[in-house]
């Protein structure tokens, strides 16, 4: 049976709307899917209705930025209580922390002489305000001043990312985090499964940080992810048969990329995941 636990929409940094996503998981022969937007259930209830018409099966899902002390890592929640109104405070929290860091990362820019409606840029977005859709606008009203910085007519979206928001400025963009104890302690009023996301995206999840995880109450890790190279998957395997967790995938699905300098247009085009590939993946999806 194919699924995929880790997709986005509008409402995050995709680039499509809840209902268009579902569309396309119906034209994929996907069976169970879930709506994975970034610190955000607002597409949760669109997503769900469009996946019925389908007799698509929907897993109520989130993709949230936490801390582990130093450390920054990604989790998915699923099976939760979306309507749960903590959740829904801690969730509003991390958004009004990016809006702030948002506004004083682009007026910096504004004052060094690019053209940017602040307004306009924040005010897209009333949840989650995504980096990628932060970029857009910014190479969109610059398109000629970066060219001729960078020196060559295509520069990419990570270049712009780096060059402009994490390198030149002493405030930095970037994502709002949780405290990863206070997920797991709402996780006693909520309800669901956390799984460790992409956990080998940059480098391999160490073998004590995910001890550290378990004990908390870790419920799995996303073993196939378009992000996991076959070394990675075999690691992570090997991990969740030691720790007892669950194994999870996805395909981290955000747009198809229009761009001719794109031959593979999304990791839809070369990614795909069956249910039977996975450990103990029925206590989530059944």
């Amino acid at each position: 049976m194919l699924i995929d636990l880790q997709l986005h929409s509008i409402n995050s940094d995709g680039y499509l709307d809840p209902t268009q996503v579902a569309g396309l998981c119906n034209d994929r022969g996907l069976k169970v899917v879930s709506l994975t937007d970034h610190n955000t259930v607002s597409g949760q209830e669109e997503f769900k209705r469009a996946c019925k018409q389908f007799g698509i099966k929907t897993i109520p899902g989130m993709e949230l930025y936490v801390t582990l002390k130093n450390r920054h890592l990604n989790l998915l929640w699923y099976n939760f209580d979306i309507d749960h109104p903590e959740l829904h405070k801690i969730l509003r929290e991390t958004q009004n922390r990016r809006k702030s860091n948002a506004r004083r990362v682009l007026q910096k820019l504004a004052n060094k002489g690019y053209v940017m409606d602040i307004n306009a840029v924040l005010d897209q977005h009333n949840h989650y305000l995504p980096i990628n859709h932060i970029v857009d606008s910014f190479a969109r009203l610059n398109k000629e001043k970066i060219k001729k910085e960078f020196g060559r007519k295509y520069v990419t979206s990570t270049e712009i990312i780096r060059h402009y928001f994490r390198s030149q400025n002493k405030v930095k963009l970037h994502e709002s985090y949780i405290n990863i104890e206070r997920v797991f302690k709402l996780r006693k009023k909520v309800g669901g499964q956390l799984i460790l996301c992409h956990p080998c995206r940059f480098h391999r999840i160490e073998r004590d940080v995910l001890e550290k995880l378990t004990k908390m109450g870790l419920d799995g890790i996303e073993t196939l992810s378009p992000h996991h190279s076959w070394n990675a998957i075999s690691y992570l395997q090997a991990l969740a048969e030691q720790y007892k967790l669950i194994m999870t995938g996805g395909s981290d699905f955000h747009l198809f990329e229009k761009d001719e300098y794109f031959k593979i247009r999304s990791s839809w085009d070369y990614f795909t995941i069956d249910s039977k590939m996975l450990k103990d993946i029925s206590k989530i999806i059944t």
